[in-house]
């Protein structure tokens, strides 16, 4: 059953931000005025320039400059100044009341490869809200309604429940430099994998893409080494134990592994924020719900959803 999707609608976001930029004269400034990375000020300009078809700002090294159109548009916009400012303020306030517990469930590889930092942010712009994680493989905590928000990546997500995805994970073969090294001492050319020691993942991760294509690709023999966690999976395979397929999340950017191919399109994996639709009114849960998502969606390690 196709998922439903949650309604978006950001149009008077990006004439926030736009009136932010153009007050402050900086996406820096802006930025920090919303709490938000540079990088959703820039998006959303983009996004509302395109929708207009025309520039609204000169980019300078010294700060942003309104183009004639940007001024139409800011001189059309006066006239809502007063009452974006009163429901900007009615809205923090509102924010900073926010309060109570919201228990999230999400896998130890989304956590500590994405979430932790954000969760923190999430916290400092609503100090009275009170976070429970939950890291758990499978979607037993949500659909018994003992969670209130689910993280999680997922081929197939169950029926009573409604979410977006966030973006996509990509897996790829992985091998420290030192294990590289050590094979080609050995006469064994890195490109043979076959010939190579692999990590693999345990009987718990067996319904994961990765176990298929090790069972697919590698001789039994040379899978020297099985851990049942992906977190598992990353250390030993930094430790020089041999190569395997690891989340593009957990290994880009770690100096001592290199990757071995590119990423193979057919272990990526849908990564959804699900929730029960009876849950989506609570106005804690909607917040937490729409934060993530705007942070999720143009995350740089998760593969856009499309």
């Amino acid at each position: 059953m196709q998922k439903k999707e949650e309604p978006q609608n950001q149009d008077w976001d990006d004439l926030r931000f736009f009136t932010a930029v153009a007050e402050e004269g900086s996406v820096g400034a802006a930025a920090r005025r919303f709490a938000v990375d540079h990088s959703t000020i820039l998006r959303r300009l983009a996004r509302l320039e395109e929708q207009l078809e025309v520039r609204l700002f000169d980019r300078f090294q010294s700060g942003y400059q309104l183009t004639k159109e940007g001024e139409e548009l800011r001189e059309l916009m006066l006239p809502l100044a007063e009452q974006i400012d009163a429901v900007q303020r009615h809205m923090a306030g509102r924010n900073a009341e926010l309060s109570g517990p919201i228990r999230l469930t999400t896998t130890d590889t989304l956590l500590h490869g994405l979430l932790a930092p954000l969760l923190v942010r999430f916290r400092i712009l609503h100090p009275g809200i009170q976070l429970e994680v939950v890291v758990n493989n499978g979607f037993l905590n949500l659909t018994r309604r003992e969670a209130d928000l689910a993280l999680r990546p997922a081929t197939h997500v169950p029926d009573l429940l409604v979410g977006r995805r966030v973006g996509t994970l990509r897996t790829a073969p992985y091998a420290s430099r030192a294990y590289i090294e050590r094979a080609r001492q050995q006469g064994i050319d890195p490109r043979d994998w076959a010939q190579l020691d692999w990590v693999a993942p345990g009987d718990s991760l067996a319904h994961l893409k990765q176990a298929r294509w090790l069972h697919d690709h590698v001789p039994p023999e040379r899978q020297v080494f099985v851990i049942d966690t992906l977190l598992g999976m990353l250390t030993a395979v930094r430790s020089g134990m041999g190569a395997g397929m690891l989340l593009q999340l957990l290994a880009n950017g770690l100096e001592d592994l290199v990757p071995l191919a590119a990423p193979d399109s057919a272990l990526d994996t849908p990564v959804w924020l699900l929730t029960h639709a009876d849950l989506r009114q609570v106005q804690r849960v909607r917040v937490l719900s729409a934060f993530l998502y705007e942070e999720l969606s143009a995350h740089p390690a998760l593969r856009p959803a499309g």
